[in-house]
């Protein structure tokens, strides 16, 4: 169990950053400037990570814009299975 929860720790963390570095990468290139390299290298890895876990449940949500609620339908499935999995164990 805890190295199940451990890697939904890891997944969610991955999420989280995922998140956060598209708000950081996304405000630089809106002030007219390029992310710094490292910056940016570190979100393609998170991006090449995440994307094929987003991907799916990105086209079976509501177009709402520019605003992506896929990270988040996935934070509470991972939420779920954590305390299902702490409950069974």
């Amino acid at each position: 169990m805890d190295i199940i929860s451990l890697f939904i720790t890891l997944c969610y963390l991955v999420l989280l950053a995922r998140i956060v570095l598209g708000f950081v990468v996304q405000y630089i290139q809106m002030q007219g400037n390029n992310p710094p390299d490292a910056l940016f290298r570190v979100y393609e890895v998170v991006f090449a990570v995440t994307e094929p876990v987003l991907a799916p449940i990105r086209r079976m949500l509501p177009q709402l814009g520019m605003l992506d609620l896929s990270p988040l339908v996935v934070m509470i499935i991972l939420v779920v299975i954590q305390r299902v999995l702490g409950a069974l164990l």
